[in-house]
């Protein structure tokens, strides 16, 4: 039975410990870049998705009131328009009548 060599064992536990170094390295980077990022985002004042998600409903709601009132509207102008148009008052020609009658006096 041949026994394992130290130059083998030295070289696979300094490969073990260099992909544990290297994971390490690639998870701090991580956690640096995710902080960075953070920041950045905090920086633009960007909002979160439960503030989009509330204005987004009351958006939404809105559009929703917005088209009742529409179609309240368009009934009540239909019905305007069936209604017969109702003669003015005669009280209206009155004045005209009066005005000639200050001209004719005048002149």
């Amino acid at each position: 039975m041949q026994s394992r060599s130290p130059l083998f064992a030295n070289m696979a536990d300094l490969m073990t410990d260099a992909f544990s170094a290297a994971q390490a390295a690639g998870d701090e980077a991580r956690s640096v870049f995710r902080a960075q990022a953070e920041r950045m985002a905090a920086e633009l004042d960007l909002v979160s998705r439960d503030e989009f998600e509330a204005v987004k409903a009351q958006a939404d709601a809105a559009t929703a009131e917005l088209d009742a009132l529409k179609a309240r509207i368009d009934a009540l102008e239909a019905a305007a328009s069936k209604k017969p148009a109702a003669k003015k008052p005669a009280a209206a020609k009155k004045p005209a009548a009066r005005k000639t009658a200050a001209k004719k006096s005048s002149g």
